[in-house]
């Protein structure tokens, strides 16, 4: 007897190959008047500014009103890594990146006053950072289109959740909440000593639904951060209550650890999940599920998509109802054949940042272009509401694979495509 896992994931797989057929024939006649190509690119955080030997794990949003939010982390002491004194920061611009106000600190001890800073297991038993240090960690973003709400989600010590609110574009935050249930009911499920929220962003389905994909560990391997698995926090009442999803991907098979995950809403309102992971494969990891939370599709490889063990970004450009095809954007080191020295099958240089366009809702990724050719690093993306494209990314020095400045570029359709393909005005 067929499972329903199987079942859904034979039927998504005829859909998107007969949508796949259909935009190869397309896809190089556009009825869409094209625009020129542009691509501009900006500083928004640089290493050693501020008080911070470096800035990390970027993050971006937009409102429906056009208000561009970024987030990072903050890292004081940079041979500690992920276990040092962080803290969280967010940027916003109200005028689509033209300007920005400075940075304002959201996740950080003076926003917790008695918050209890009990060393995490998971570096105690490795040594991992140094007494009194603790980090927050994994912010993430989600706007709720619905109330026009903006929460940033974060960790703290990779043990706690919390949660801050914004009803005005993120002038204002509200004091942090923490997100406690749903953090238990995983535990009952996988005995995790760390937890991270995306990072990233999350996303909001059709149907309101909030998701922010989450990552779990035993707190072994390197960094405190290994083995791990994949799953998903989720809220039906606009960030109120929280709920566990189930587990997506576990700690080997078929992806060896998988952790850092973005995730898309396809056009049939299902979701899928874009996964980081060390399997030798290097290709990105995915999994389906009709909700966002529960009966996920086994992961697969994805080809097209190399995976030098790098966070990646996702996000929809447009539909058939809005512009006539279907379009998803991707972001990510392009880059499975230069490995790191000292890890030749396992890890691969963090470089050849390129943005990428799939037609079929994530099956293939037939258009590539280059960003960042030299070292990057981790990526986010978003859209505006009239389709400019923007990517807030690790951006290296040219001495030394270390990131050395957060960038935003904003570029359109016509810039990664060579013209060849163009979103058009949207359709009445």
């Amino acid at each position: 007897m067929t499972s329903p896992s199987a079942r859904f994931r034979s039927c998504r797989h005829a859909a998107t190959r007969s949508l796949f057929l259909a935009s190869v024939l397309a896809y190089f006649v556009t009825t869409a008047v094209a625009a020129a190509p542009f691509l501009e690119t900006q500083t928004l955080f640089e290493s050693g500014q501020g008080g911070y030997e470096r800035y990390r794990i970027p993050g971006i949003a937009i409102t429906a009103k056009g208000t561009i939010l970024v987030t990072c982390d903050a890292r004081k002491d940079t041979k500690l890594g992920d276990w040092s004194d962080i803290d969280l920061f967010l940027r916003r611009s109200p005028d689509l990146g033209k300007t920005w106000e400075a940075p304002v600190k959201l996740g950080h001890r003076g926003a917790h006053p008695g918050l209890e800073a009990v060393p995490n297991p998971a570096a105690v038993e490795q040594n991992l950072g140094k007494a009194g240090q603790f980090p927050f960690n994994n912010q993430t973003l989600v706007i709720d289109r619905k109330t026009g709400e903006i929460l940033f989600i974060y960790c703290f010590n990779y043990a706690r959740t919390f949660i801050r609110r914004s009803s005005d574009e993120g002038a204002t935050w509200s004091e942090p909440e923490e997100i406690v249930q749903p953090l238990e009911d995983l535990r009952r499920r996988y005995p995790f000593k760390v937890v991270a929220t995306g990072p990233n962003h999350g996303i909001q389905l059709q149907t309101g639904r909030l998701i922010v994909p989450v990552w779990l560990s035993r707190g072994g391997g390197n960094h405190g951060h290994r083995p791990s698995v994949v799953s998903s926090i989720y809220s039906d009442d606009h960030g109120k209550t929280w709920h566990a999803g189930e587990i997506v991907a576990q700690e080997i098979d078929p992806l060896i650890n998988p952790n850092e995950t973005v995730a898309v809403e396809l056009s049939d309102g299902s979701v899928m999940f874009s996964m980081r992971h060390e399997s030798l494969q290097h290709r990105r990891g995915i999994a389906y599920s009709p909700d966002g939370a529960t009966r996920w599709t086994r992961p697969e490889f994805v080809n097209d998509l190399a995976e030098p063990v790098c966070m990646a970004g996702i996000e929809r450009l447009s539909t058939v109802a809005s512009h006539g095809r279907s379009r998803l954007i991707y972001s990510h080191c392009d880059n499975a054949t230069d490995p790191v020295p000292g890890h030749p099958s396992r890890f691969y240089k963090r470089q050849n940042l390129s943005i990428r366009v799939s037609y079929d809702e994530g099956r293939a990724w037939p258009v590539a272009k280059v960003l960042e050719p030299s070292f990057a690093g981790y990526s986010d993306l978003t859209v505006a509401p009239d389709g400019t494209i923007f990517c807030f990314y690790e951006s290296g020095s040219a001495t030394a694979n270390l990131t050395a400045a957060l960038k935003l570029a904003r570029f359109n359709l016509e810039w990664v495509s060579d013209s060849r393909d163009a979103l058009g005005a949207p359709r009445k």
